[in-house]
């Protein structure tokens, strides 16, 4: 019979011994942590099912982006909010799925000094197709008064005020992935014993990697300097880092994911029918832009960093650069 590795580090162990290293911090951001995860592993319970029950398919109404809502998106996004609402750490949340923020206005939530921001299933669109997809988190501290509840500014303030960002993706394992500014950890979800094991500790984003992300199929809608990277892409050869691979799957967490663990680039630029892009910069672009940063990475609008953006609607968009450092700085020298 053999032993279990006592070794390996759960995400409530690693989250216990990250705080013993503060001797003045209150435990309040790892209990936020392991409440994601709790959520994250009933949501991974239902989307491995999903073909197996009436889940699938669409909920009949159509959210704030204008996206065919899929109920399994509304399954997840009651997860989240339920386990962020019954626990002690968040004083808010603002969801993708929702036209506005929801406030936890009772005596304990009022107390606690983060809110958080999430894509409760991002790449829901390949649910039915079996493409891995994901749930993406962001944590604030609040800059509204303790004690009383959070307001709209919690919410609207520029990434690099995060305190922590994570993704969690539903693939042939179920991995959840999350920054602090101290770096950034993975941790894979063991089914035998339900829970979250360290599988990957301090990842560094490779300087560059041979894999780009585009849709190619609006490469006439992008703008010239964009044109011209994927160009140079194309061209690469032994001689100056290539060949390269282009590898899209439509599903942004399954993207950025491989890339940030092999080291690559992804790019979902503006086009002439939507200039802003299709992402959104607070519940996708900032959590990632933040990941990808503290593990080395960069990660751009094509003008600006993106956590530098000052947001102004909880629903905005933005176009998104985000990758390899290397290959970054040689889109931006197109750009």
């Amino acid at each position: 019979m053999s032993l279990i590795n006592r070794k390996v580090l759960t995400l409530d162990e690693f989250t216990i011994q990250q705080l013993r290293m503060f001797p003045h911090a209150t435990g309040e951001l790892s209990s936020l942590l392991r409440d994601i995860g709790l959520a994250s592993k009933r949501i991974n319970v239902e989307v491995n099912k999903a073909g197996l029950v009436d889940i699938l398919g669409d909920a009949g109404s159509v959210n704030v982006q204008g996206e065919e809502v899929k109920k399994l998106d509304v399954f997840a996004n009651n997860q989240m909010v339920g386990v962020l609402r019954h626990g002690i750490s968040c004083a808010g949340i603002g969801s993708e799925e929702l036209d506005d923020i929801v406030i936890f206005d009772d005596e304990v939530s009022n107390q606690s000094k983060y809110v958080v921001m999430f894509d409760p299933l991002d790449g829901s669109g390949n649910i039915d197709v079996n493409v891995s997809i994901g749930t993406i988190f962001s944590v604030y501290r609040r800059v509204s008064e303790l004690g009383k509840p959070c307001t709209r500014e919690d919410f609207l303030q520029p990434g690099h005020r995060q305190v922590a960002a994570g993704y969690v993706i539903y693939g042939s394992s179920t991995m959840l992935v999350y920054a602090t500014r101290r770096g950034v950890n993975g941790f894979t979800l063991d089914p035998s014993i339900g829970e979250f094991c360290l599988s990957h500790p301090d990842i560094k984003c490779p300087e560059f990697g041979k894999i780009y992300s585009v849709n190619h199929g609006n490469f006439f809608q992008y703008d010239e300097g964009v044109r011209k990277y994927i160009n140079n892409c194309q061209q690469k050869t032994k001689d100056n880092c290539g060949p390269y691979t282009q590898r899209y799957i439509g599903s942004m967490v399954s993207d950025v994911h491989r890339n940030l663990i092999k080291g690559g680039i992804f790019m979902y630029p503006g086009t002439i029918d939507k200039p802003k892009g299709k992402l959104r910069l607070l519940y996708e672009c900032n959590p990632f832009a933040f990941i990808v940063e503290v593990a080395g990475g960069k990660a751009t609008n094509g003008q600006q960093r993106i956590l530098d953006i000052q947001p102004h609607d909880l629903h905005q968009r933005t176009p998104l650069f985000i990758g390899s450092k290397g290959m970054m700085e040689e889109l931006e020298s197109c750009l």
